[in-house]
């Protein structure tokens, strides 16, 4: 019986290790300075977050939304962000061109700044942590082929660790040290790190999108299908004196702001109100009907993205209320969603640090920390085990691989599809190799 496991485990889980170890080390530390984006931000930009508009008088929210239009020609309102203190409340607006700006409100819904998202610390770690601010589709495949391969490397390492019985073994060698260290801190991460990884998928770009669109196409296990194909409004909740007036269309360029102007469409005021009838408390965000058949979209979210906006998972909820009657048509919770939806809004803050708050962050750092320990001790590991001039490379054992080792593969390589694309180049060049020496 063949029993080539050990050898190809360990020859890809040292190339793999070189490979991706400049992409982990960069998504590591972006990782770290993504964790603690709310804190910073909000040192940061404490005049926006938290600031007073020099104006007292209070207005009411639709005058602040009509002030904006205003002040901010060409551009629509995107969503209305109802902040809980002591954030001030965010509008966010957006025009043809694809730029975008975020005003902040105080508590006298008095405009107290603006602010383009796209020049933040949080964008900046973001769009440093997908793609090294490259905004490459490539590299977000290469990102997403480097969070693959880092699960071969932790199911690998731990297989070696015990195969090779490395923690019983008493040799005290400086090389073995390392390695020792390397594999303990490796077999304490594995659990973590692994769960870091996975909750990482949905930004991924191929896989997130997949499993995104599976969820879609099978609402019972995603987001419900209300989620993915909101209600509309009754046309005929129009009051009668203006239903003769026409009616903006979806596509029609002309109406700007997202047809806040339809004849006998709620107030935002109003819509305020319903939402606090319906027990959504503030923080909670609203986006405007997108044609004369939209509706008001209020909902609290986990994964924002937004600090002061993010709540718990279980206070996720998203009400649709008819825009000219103000009636709550329908409203999803999440006990409503399915298990890819519960994954989702589970994983996201859990990998972003703020599930359950500080604790969160600090576990977070603790393994991103710990991970750059594992990488040091594998790299003096191998150092230590190099003659002068020579390069300690892995020995090839020029046999075919067990089946273990294709099966454990294969299996990785249909869960994770980028991986088994790289998988399958390496084994056709492995069985060149093997062929041309067997000669």
């Amino acid at each position: 019986m063949n029993n080539n496991t050990f050898n190809p485990f360990r020859r890809l889980h040292f190339y793999a290790a070189w490979f991706i170890t400049p992409l982990l080390i960069t998504l590591t530390l972006s990782g770290i300075g993504f964790l603690f984006y709310p804190e910073v931000e909000s040192y940061l930009y404490e005049k926006e977050f938290f600031g007073m508009s020099e104006t007292k008088e209070t207005q009411s929210m639709d005058e602040a939304i009509k002030e904006i239009s205003a002040k901010y020609e060409g551009y629509s309102i995107g969503k209305i962000s109802m902040m809980e203190e002591p954030y001030n409340s965010r509008v966010t607006i957006s025009n043809e061109n694809g730029d975008s700006r975020t005003i902040f409100l105080d508590d006298s819904n008095q405009i107290v700044s603006s602010q383009d998202p796209s020049n933040t610390y949080s964008y900046f770690m973001r769009n440093f942590h997908s793609s090294l601010l490259t905004e490459s589709t490539f590299m977000r495949y290469l990102v997403e082929l480097t969070a693959c391969w880092t699960v071969f490397l932790i199911i690998s390492g731990i297989y070696m660790t015990f195969k090779k019985k490395l923690l019983a073994n008493k040799n005290k060698s400086k090389s073995l040290k390392f390695q020792k260290a390397h594999a303990i801190l490796g077999l304490a991460l594995a659990i973590p790190l692994m769960v870091i990884v996975i909750t990482g998928i949905p930004w991924s770009v191929f896989m997130g999108s997949q499993i995104a669109k599976f969820g879609q196409e099978h609402p019972e296990i995603g987001r419900t299908e209300l989620r993915y194909t909101p209600p509309q409004s009754d046309v005929d909740e129009i009051p009668w004196a203006t239903r003769s007036l026409n009616q903006p269309a979806s596509d029609d360029k002309t109406e700007a702001n997202n047809n806040l102007n339809n004849p006998g469409q709620q107030s935002l005021e109003s819509v305020i109100a319903k939402a606090q009838d319906e027990k959504i408390s503030r923080p909670f965000s609203i986006v405007y009907p997108a044609d004369e058949k939209g509706v008001f979209t209020v909902s609290k979210g986990s994964n924002t993205g937004v600090p002061g906006l993010d709540v718990s998972p279980y206070e996720e909820t998203t009400a649709y209320f008819d825009q000219y009657s103000g009636n709550v048509i329908a409203k999803i919770n999440f006990e409503d969603y399915g298990i890819i939806g519960k994954w989702f809004t589970w994983g996201i803050p859990l990998h972003e640090g703020h599930l359950f708050g500080m604790p969160n962050k600090i576990l977070n750092l603790v393994v991103c920390i710990a991970f750059l320990g594992a990488i040091t001790m594998g790299f003096l590991s191998w150092m230590r085990r190099m003659k002068q001039g020579e390069s300690k490379t892995p020995r090839r054992v020029n046999k075919q691989w067990s089946l273990v080792a294709i099966l454990a593969l294969f299996i990785l390589g249909i869960i994770m599809p980028l991986f088994g694309i790289s998988i399958l180049i390496i084994f056709v060049v492995e069985t060149i190799i093997y062929f041309s020496k067997k000669k």
